[in-house]
């Protein structure tokens, strides 16, 4: 189980995660795993909005959320959490795409938000 502190956009948070050590498990990114959303400094009006909406969408579901899960835990590129991310029993990540917020994502070249 996981406690949000804060969220940084549509497709990544930081949580504190019971039961793991604090230096590895307080203040943690974590990112979604298989799915992408728009960029908060993206290359247009366009998505910078989209954006906005995405990290709304999250901020929302995680904040009202009673259970936050990660499951299927990796490492990205940068050293954050790669994780399905659960919110009460419903994958947020399907949620973002089935609200039009998020793209399905597997690595590789990214969605021209543009």
């Amino acid at each position: 189980m996981a406690a949000v502190r804060t969220i940084y956009d549509g497709d990544t948070f930081r949580v504190n995660i019971d039961g793991w050590p604090a230096v590895v498990g307080d203040s943690m990114p974590v990112r979604i795993k298989g799915i992408d959303t728009p960029e908060l400094r993206g290359k247009c009006q366009r998505e910078k909005e989209a954006a906005r909406a995405a990290k709304q969408f999250s901020v929302a579901r995680l904040r009202e959320g009673k259970l936050i899960e990660l499951k299927g835990i990796e490492r990205d590129k940068y050293f954050r959490l790669l994780a399905e991310v659960w919110v009460d029993g419903v994958s947020l990540g399907e949620q973002l795409i089935l609200g039009g917020f998020a793209v399905p994502y597997g690595g590789g070249t990214k969605v021209d938000w543009c």
